[in-house]
């Protein structure tokens, strides 16, 4: 996320909603393929936040795009929760201006 990003944070699920602010953005574009195809979609600040989403919903498995370090981390926690995953790595690291290719994420969902 950016200092462009108007998404809105979800304090209950530790999570932002995004407000489709840019047609351009990695994130819109992915939420609106993954909500295409029926998934729900959180924008994570890390993957100690998904803890708290599975808590409050059962998901057969979970598909994240994140930096490798978070891949990592979020994949032992999913593991030892017994919840199947998949993943797309970041291609730039960062907490702003991030990319992943898209084409990958459609292919994994």
């Amino acid at each position: 996320m950016d200092i462009q990003c108007q998404a809105v944070f979800d304090p209950s699920l530790s999570s932002y909603v995004c407000a489709h602010c840019s047609p351009d953005c990695y994130v819109n574009k992915a939420e609106r393929v993954a909500k295409g195809k029926g998934y729900d979609v959180y924008v994570l600040s890390g993957g100690s936040c998904m803890p708290r989403i599975l808590k409050q919903k059962e998901y057969e498995g979970v598909v994240g795009v994140a930096c490798g370090a978070e891949v990592m981390l979020s994949g032992e926690k999913l593991s030892s929760m017994g919840v199947a995953w998949q993943s797309v790595s970041l291609l730039k690291n960062g907490c702003a201006n991030t990319f992943f290719n898209m084409e990958t994420l459609i292919r994994t969902l």
